[in-house]
């Protein structure tokens, strides 16, 4: 949701926040949760403050950080009531005491995936497996979740697992403070709709058209039908009915179908076109009723068509509701929908190839962020976690104690833990730039704009850059990796333009760089911006064959490599061997005709998370 809504559109998208709140309310698990896109400010804690006051007296709240341990989120030993009673005792998670009620995930876009798959385990599962520390404990547990997104960046979400299993995702963003009133309904009503929703009905054609909604809208996950169908009878528990009605489903479609659409629904085929024969076959009966012997037959065959008149009038409201469906979407639908299919395509491969926007994790070490325990002796990098040493040595205290009353606890080697740290590694973007006569007389001012903005964003994240450049015969390092703003703006600003393209020999030239990085710990990534026209061969002499054939084995060379890249074709209009090119490298290909520097710069960031 954009910035600067009118009223009329804020105060609708308001009331459908609301909604969204009553019916998770209801019916936590069933409608999955929340996914609240919003900065932090005044309309999110409204919000978040009547999806509380909402909830029933007793019903369990609680809030989970970000760096929530697995021990506090899952359960496990407790290790002062295990010391005490010389015997395991188990600590409940907070996904335990949440049973029944709402859990709220602090900074969503920044949790670990693992965190995240453990929490989507156990709403899949409904319950909690322990078994670890001398444990073998299942709890059941079912709750919402409320997942608070304060990504600031259209690829800072959570990760798409964890969003799968929210049925609504809703975007605060541009919704003014005066415009976020409060609720309509009360914790009464919401207790009131509980009591109801298991004696509400749905039809048969309702749940398919919601089916049929979501296949249209290209959403490939079950879920989003399925919690679509649960929030509609919360929806209409809480209108005090026993029947889902077409206005439940547009609601659900509103909050739960549209967001996750991936593309606009086809429109349905005309009807017209089976309509047509029909003029053309009515005079040959009417001919054929004109010899006497056929004049009774007509009222046989009206007696045979009402049946089946009826059953299309019975099969017509079958059509109805799937097209309020595919209505509901369309009018709810952004403007902008598919030109922002494709980076978020980008972003989402991007995101799913490295955790984070920085480099690769390493893990072992003594430096870095904590990353759990493993068994092993203290010395060197490693340090003895205490806490975790107690709790592995305590479920046996009472066999190496040997019946004697004494307050030591005896740990032996095997009982020792250490921490695991994880660091993420240097980022280093190297940039191969085509600065050819064709890409001088196309798109070379633009290619060098973008370029720049790029740099400047890694330089706020401390990543280092390097520049490469090829025209003429050759290719040449005009920056090796760097963190100085001042020398690769002046390195771009010398690039001159003109002359051949030795297409391969600047991808070799990248490559051998890149190899250079990887050898010290680093975390490449290539951008190369090129319009793919080779016409120089590595061995410098022209032929476009020969040239085109040297830019694939060097384009396969940095797949081999295991080079993450992204290829940008700067040409006018896009011709085959960019995407040939990007297809031998493993590379995204990302083709911008009629761009700008900021265009260039913001899906080059989208695709490659380069300077967040």
């Amino acid at each position: 949701m954009s910035a600067g809504l009118d009223y009329e559109t804020a105060g609708a998208a308001w009331e459908d926040a609301v909604a969204a709140a009553a019916l998770l309310a209801i019916d936590p698990p069933g409608v999955g949760g929340v996914c609240l896109r919003s900065l932090p400010g005044p309309v999110r804690d409204r919000w978040v403050q009547i999806a509380r006051e909402l909830l029933p007296e007793g019903t369990p709240w609680r809030r989970i950080p970000i760096n929530v341990s697995d021990s506090r989120l899952l359960g496990g030993l407790d290790l002062t009531a295990t010391l005490r009673a010389s015997r395991p005792v188990l600590e409940r998670g907070v996904l335990a005491e949440v049973d029944g009620g709402l859990a709220v995930l602090a900074m969503a876009e920044r949790i670990e995936p693992a965190t995240a798959g453990k929490i989507g385990a156990v709403i899949d599962n409904g319950e909690i497996a322990i078994e670890r520390d001398g444990l073998g404990e299942r709890i059941p547990t079912r709750f919402g979740v409320i997942a608070l997104d304060e990504g600031a960046e259209e690829d800072e979400r959570p990760v798409g697992p964890l969003r799968d299993r929210l049925g609504c995702h809703l975007d605060l963003n541009g919704i003014p403070v005066h415009a976020a009133g409060g609720s309509e309904y009360t914790a009464e009503d919401i207790a009131g709709a509980r009591s109801r929703l298991s004696q509400v009905a749905c039809t048969d054609e309702l749940v398919e058209a919601l089916c049929a909604g979501g296949l249209a809208l290209g959403i490939g996950s079950l879920r989003a039908p399925l919690q679509a169908l649960r929030a509609a009878r919360a929806a209409a528990a809480l209108d005090g009915r026993d029947t889902v009605e077409q206005e439940d489903i547009a609601l659900a479609t509103r909050l739960i179908l549209v967001p996750r659409a991936t593309r606009i629904p086809e429109a349905p085929p005309p009807e017209q076109e089976e309509e047509e024969p029909e003029p053309e076959q009515q005079p040959a009966e009417e001919d054929q009723a004109e010899e006497p012997e056929e004049q009774p037959d007509p009222p046989e065959e009206e007696q045979e068509q009402q049946p089946e008149d009826e059953e299309e009038e019975q099969e017509a409201p079958a059509e109805i509701p799937a097209e309020l469906v595919l209505e509901a979407a369309k009018a709810a639908l952004p403007d902008d929908l598919l030109q922002r299919m494709k980076i978020n395509e980008l972003a989402q491969r991007s995101r799913s190839q490295t955790a984070g926007h920085a480099g690769a994790l390493q893990q072992g070490g003594g430096r870095g962020r904590p990353a759990g325990v493993r068994p092993g002796a203290p010395g060197g990098k490693s340090r003895l976690n205490v806490v975790e040493t107690l709790r592995a040595a305590a479920p046996w205290q009472p066999l190496r104690r040997g019946g004697e009353q004494t307050r030591r606890v005896i740990v032996q080697p095997e009982d020792f833990r250490v921490t695991r740290f994880k660091q993420r590694s240097q980022t280093v973007t190297v940039f191969a730039v085509d600065a050819s006569g064709s890409s001088a007389m196309n798109r070379l001012a633009e290619a060098k704009g973008a370029v720049e903005l790029l740099l400047a964003e890694c330089y706020v994240r401390r990543d280092e850059v390097a520049l490469v450049a090829f025209r003429g015969r050759g290719a040449e390092v005009l920056l090796p990796p760097t963190r100085s703003l001042t020398r690769a703006k002046k390195g771009l600003a010398g690039l001159p333009g003109g002359g051949g393209t030795p297409l391969a020999a600047g991808i070799d030239t990248a490559r051998e760089l890149i190899e250079g990085v990887m050898r010290k710990g680093a975390t490449p990534v290539m951008i190369l911006l090129t319009d793919g026209r080779a016409n120089v061969t590595r061995a410098g002499t022209g032929g476009r064959d020969q040239a085109q054939q040297d830019a694939q084995e060097a384009a396969r060379g940095v797949r081999i490599a295991g080079i993450r890249a992204l290829v940008v074709d700067t040409s006018p209009r896009p011709r085959p061997m960019g995407k040939e090119l990007a297809d031998a490298m493993g590379a995204d290909y990302l083709p911008l005709p009629r761009a700008d520097a900021s265009s260039i710069s913001s899906a080059v960031q989208a695709a490659t998370g380069v300077g967040r």
